[in-house]
């Protein structure tokens, strides 16, 4: 069975050593600054001063920009930092593995908060809404990959409009490089996630798939329930579009549950199942999930699962994140192993 679990593609990627390189000199931010972000006015007189990252997205995009001193505390993580960044996280105050309270996070004075999803700060906000912050004087700049032809109205995670786009990733990479100050950095950064996605879709292009498909299994809240699956549009879809894979998965919502039986029907060619230290759900456990495939009397009788054509992913990299570059470099190698047609 294969166990890719992203690390070897992280530790050889060149961006994360990009703070500490020398870099070309860009053009410094003019301020005041103004940006709209998720349907917000936003203006910067000056950099932040501080920041605390709610959401693990959000806290690894300040780390390889070389902002880390600045992140006075961060919450929601799926998984270990990248490598590149233990000794640093090591040194940031995590206030929640989960959901931080309003209090935590306004307790650290923080000159901006960074947030992943808009369902923890947002217009029905489970931490707080934009405007609790604002009525204390604290800006909040959601990572535009969540809202960008997005409804989070729609879905317990949201409904897509349009397929995703790494381009909302390299657009929150490059705002928050000017938020900060450091365009150079985001520059390079940018550029060097582009030139590994347009690497990662090359290898898989020449597999030449046709009838190949998959599925993306996240989680589910018991092991043997409906489990919660990628939905068409959100960054496995477009994962799998790009790749030259049919999702089986018809929704747009981001997280649909769907039935074994109604996956087993499709019979996915391969099942990609995340892997993550969060332990909300029981089937947050990658190990539980790869016995029941092999147990379970309608998963095991899926090709896939016949045939070990089962990829393990590091479950953040599914999730809208720098993370999704390496995940199509993931995946792509997984592909080129499985003789598919």
């Amino acid at each position: 069975m294969l166990r890719n679990t992203m690390t070897a593609a992280l530790l050889g990627s060149a961006f994360f050593s990009l703070p500490f390189m020398a870099l070309p000199v860009a053009a410094q931010t003019t301020y005041p600054l103004k940006l709209q972000n998720c349907g917000v006015d936003l203006s910067f007189d000056h950099a932040p001063e501080s920041v605390v990252a709610v959401g693990q997205a959000a806290t690894e995009i300040f780390y390889s920009l070389g902002l880390e001193d600045k992140v006075q505390g961060t919450s929601v993580w799926f998984t270990d930092v990248l490598p590149e960044f233990a000794e640093v996280n090591a040194k940031v105050e995590r206030l929640a593995d989960n959901d931080p309270s309003f209090e935590a996070i306004l307790a650290k004075k923080p000159g901006l908060v960074a947030i992943q999803y808009e369902w923890h700060i947002g217009p029905q906000g489970i931490v707080g809404t934009r405007e609790q912050f604002d009525d204390v004087g604290v800006p909040t700049y959601i990572l535009p990959a969540d809202c960008w032809q997005k409804d989070n109205s729609v879905g317990s995670d949201g409904t897509r409009t349009a397929m995703f786009e790494m381009e909302s990733i390299y657009a929150g990479v490059d705002e928050l490089g000017q938020i900060f100050d450091v365009k150079d950095r985001s520059d390079a950064l940018v550029s060097e996630l582009k030139a590994r996605e347009a690497a990662a879709v090359e290898t898989a292009k020449a597999l030449n798939l046709k009838e190949a498909s998959a599925v993306f299994w996240f989680s589910s809240a018991e092991i043997d329930v409906d489990p919660y699956v990628a939905g068409r549009k959100g960054p496995p879809g477009y994962m799998m579009e790009a790749l030259g894979l049919r999702n089986v998965i018809e929704s747009d919502e981001e997280w649909p549950t769907v039935s074994w039986e109604s996956i087993a029907r499709a019979n996915p060619s391969v099942i990609v199942v995340a892997s993550m230290d969060r332990r909300r759900f029981e089937a947050d456990d990658v190990e539980r999930k790869l016995e029941f495939l092999k147990n379970d009397p309608v998963a095991s009788q899926m090709d896939a699962v016949i045939n070990n054509r089962i990829v393990v992913m590091d479950g953040h990299s599914m999730d809208p994140s720098i993370r999704n570059v390496a995940a199509l470099e993931t995946l792509a190698q997984a592909l080129a192993g499985f003789g598919l047609q």
